[in-house]
């Protein structure tokens, strides 16, 4: 009668140690059901799962493998399982498989229970845990941290709402990011990442800071405010902080210009985008004025943004058609996966305006990031506490893999 054994192997990781286990299991002839390992600080945790041939001894393979686990002082146990666990193990992979991931500036403990018994009560298997950040010193300051674990969980939520306005509580409470999202091929095979610009690639408004150098800075933040939480009308709001401005001297947009910064993680992202084949777009409500100069800084393939006319060296205040709003976002985004020849599974959007949202909800990958209340809710994925850079965690990108 053949039967079915569970062995654990763990102690200091070592090279040659797989091939020597795996090399007395051959000696005895078994079939490999399962298997996995895992390095913890220099520890090895190492599962196998074996059959035995109905000809085969157990008592031989526990002699093969003791004596080759001692000569490498490892801790070996052995668990029998019943073919009628093993058959309800396997009928479980048919099961939908979602990942989570924890995005936090340091990991710690209550993040991962908080995260692990949301899981457990929306009756989410966890099958796989795996570090995504690197390894950072004991010492490295708060800002320039950054953490990431990622839950590899298997099952179907009888309550998606439910389970994502949990992660959404716990992410406000925790300060942390959690994403949620299937598990499908199109995750690390997604081609082309739009972006919004202001507040996302950038740190500032843009309209705001011309409105500022205007000295109506107070009204117009005021309105942008308004627009970004989506209380008011975007296009309409956009015309009417853009008249406030008839008159600004155009020398003033590059006083602006070089003053911009670039958002926390941008050029991280970007050169690994580019690294990966990505095409890549800013779709801005903003002025291509700015845009460009961020295209020429990040290296971005394309750009659509608004018009700042400028007659006889001052700004007329006049909204140029086509005005790029959500929906005009949108339809950018749709036209430029089928230039490419990619399907919206293939496509990342970014943004943290309500005027966002409909790329957002259009893409394969949709990401509030830094955004107003509302966008933050509304959209499937949402990072708050990390940079741009955090997006790659999402693609499941680890910051050890070459090139990250």
């Amino acid at each position: 009668m053949r039967e079915i054994v569970l062995i654990n192997i763990t102690g200091a990781d070592r090279p040659g140690l797989t091939a020597a286990i795996t090399g007395a299991l051959a000696r005895c002839g078994v079939g490999i059901l399962d298997i996995g390992q895992a390095v913890v600080h220099n520890t090895l945790s190492f599962g196998i799962l074996v059959e035995i041939p109905a000809d085969g001894e157990l008592a031989a393979l526990q002699k093969e493998v003791l004596f080759v686990a001692h000569a490498l002082e490892q801790q070996v146990r052995f668990t029998a399982v019943s073919e009628t666990d093993y058959q309800a193990w396997v009928a479980g992979q048919g099961k939908p498989r979602y990942i989570v991931t924890l995005m936090t500036r340091r990991v710690t403990a209550a993040q991962l229970e908080r995260v692990s018994a949301i899981t457990a009560r929306h009756a989410l298997e966890i099958d796989q845990i795996d570090r995504l950040s690197g390894r950072l010193a004991l010492d490295t300051p708060e800002a320039c941290s950054k953490g990431c674990i990622e839950f590899s969980v298997r099952g179907e939520p009888a309550d998606p709402a439910a389970l994502r306005a949990e992660f959404l509580l716990a992410a406000q409470e925790l300060n942390v990011d959690i994403g949620f999202q299937l598990d499908t091929v199109f995750r690390r095979i997604r081609r082309l990442a739009v972006f919004d610009m202001d507040s996302t690639l950038i740190e500032a408004e843009v309209i705001d800071e011309l409105a500022k150098a205007a000295g109506i800075g107070e009204q117009v933040a005021a309105i942008t405010e308004r627009a970004m939480r989506g209380e008011l009308d975007f296009r309409a709001s956009f015309k009417e902080r853009l008249a406030l401005l008839k008159g600004l001297p155009e020398d003033v947009l590059a006083e602006i210009g070089a003053s911009l910064r670039l958002t926390e993680g941008a050029e991280v992202l970007f050169a690994e985008l580019k690294r990966l084949g990505y095409k890549t777009a800013i779709l801005s409500g903003g002025f291509s004025y700015f845009a460009r100069q961020v295209q020429a800084r990040l290296g971005i393939d394309y750009v659509f943004a608004n018009e700042l006319e400028i007659v006889d060296g001052k700004v007329t205040g006049v909204a140029v058609e086509p005005i790029v709003d959500g929906q005009r976002k949108a339809d950018l985004l749709r036209q430029l996966a089928e230039q490419e020849g990619l399907s919206l599974e293939q496509t990342i959007a970014v943004g943290d305006g309500a005027n966002d949202l409909p790329m957002l909800g259009l893409a394969g990958l949709g990401v509030a990031f830094r955004a107003k209340p509302l966008v933050r809710q509304s959209a499937r994925q949402a990072i708050s506490n990390l940079g741009l850079d955090g997006i790659l965690y999402l693609l499941g990108y680890r910051d050890r893999e070459p090139g990250v």
